[in-house]
């Protein structure tokens, strides 16, 4: 929790972790410490779990509170950690949130509640809510209307930035490009955005954006890193060199449900015990394999290095 107290220092690339999952289908929780070994040792300037390449929906709150702490300890406070703690339910966002806190996370990201596709003043009141209830935690709102039937509006994004101190940030998950932009034109540079679509991580930095939250850290970490320190570094054709490299590899995080794909990759590699993901999803079927194994091969030089990171057991 030492970034607690100054969240604009959860910058550049934060890997999104894949929850991974038995053969029989509980959290594996030593596969879970590897892939977060994993991701420190491969350059990521962060890690959050629990977003949606976590499988948040199909788990418990209990199980999620579990996974958070197995992620704190392992993290150690060597680099931010930014888990997703919202839900559908009030409660159960506010208790996760709470457990999540206690185990000694630097923010919460907390999506807007979905299926019920609430109004701009619901959602105001929801976040409202979370910000009044943790006042000494970051709050960090999550934004993915391709998944929830709702968007948080930019003005309500402006409005909770204005009224509460510890809101501090949006991951924006939208392939809108202008709703960044006037999210951004509306708050100014102090609030932090993250980028949650792939290929709008680089082009989110141009406009003043934070860094990304993508989930193709979970496969190429090292890459993924690189990016955004070569943009930061003003070295921008690498930056993009590394952008349009990266193309293989979004692909096939998407050939079937993400995270159905990316899990399949880290099983073969030794990186996971089980490629395991929970209904509604399924394992990636023979087509699908067939068309990730020929993205592998594409986006080969981007995979980041498994060597020495193959969990025991697998």
């Amino acid at each position: 929790m030492r970034f607690r107290s100054t969240p604009n220092a959860i910058t550049g690339s934060i890997a999104p972790l894949m929850t991974p999952f038995t053969a029989t289908g509980e959290v594996d929780h030593d596969s879970l410490t590897n892939l977060v070994n994993w991701q420190l040792a491969s350059g990521s300037h962060g890690v959050s779990i629990g977003g949606s390449t976590g499988e948040p929906g199909a788990m418990t709150v209990a199980e999620r509170a579990e996974t958070i702490r197995t992620v704190a300890k392992a993290v150690d406070d060597k680099v931010p950690f930014m888990p997703g703690t919202g839900s559908a339910k009030l409660d159960e966002t506010l208790e996760l949130t709470s457990e999540a806190r206690d185990a000694g996370i630097d923010a919460a990201l907390i999506i807007t509640p979905y299926y019920a596709r609430p109004t701009q003043e619901a959602l105001y009141q929801w976040y409202a809510t979370v910000a009044k209830e943790f006042p000494d935690l970051p709050i960090v709102a999550y934004n993915v209307p391709s998944r929830t039937s709702v968007d948080l509006a930019p003005e309500t994004v402006a409005r909770l930035f204005r009224d509460f101190d510890n809101f501090v940030g949006i991951k924006e998950t939208t392939k809108d490009f202008e709703h960044f932009s006037r999210v951004l034109h509306l708050c100014g540079k102090e609030l932090l955005v993250w980028s949650g679509i792939e290929l709008l991580c680089l082009p989110l930095l141009s406009l003043g954006g934070t860094g990304f939250v993508s989930a193709t850290a979970n496969i190429a970490p090292a890459a993924s890193a690189e990016m955004y320190r070569a943009w930061t570094e003003g070295d921008f054709d690498r930056a993009r060199e590394i952008h349009y490299g990266l193309h293989p590899l979004v692909d096939l995080l998407f050939v079937e449900t993400n995270p159905a794909p990316g899990k399949w990759v880290l099983e073969q590699r030794g990186l996971i015990k089980s490629g395991f993901v929970r209904p509604p999803l399924i394992t990636p079927t023979e087509p699908g394999i067939a068309r990730i194994t020929e993205l592998m091969r594409q986006g080969e030089q981007y995979l980041s290095p498994a060597d020495g990171f193959t969990v025991e057991g697998k």
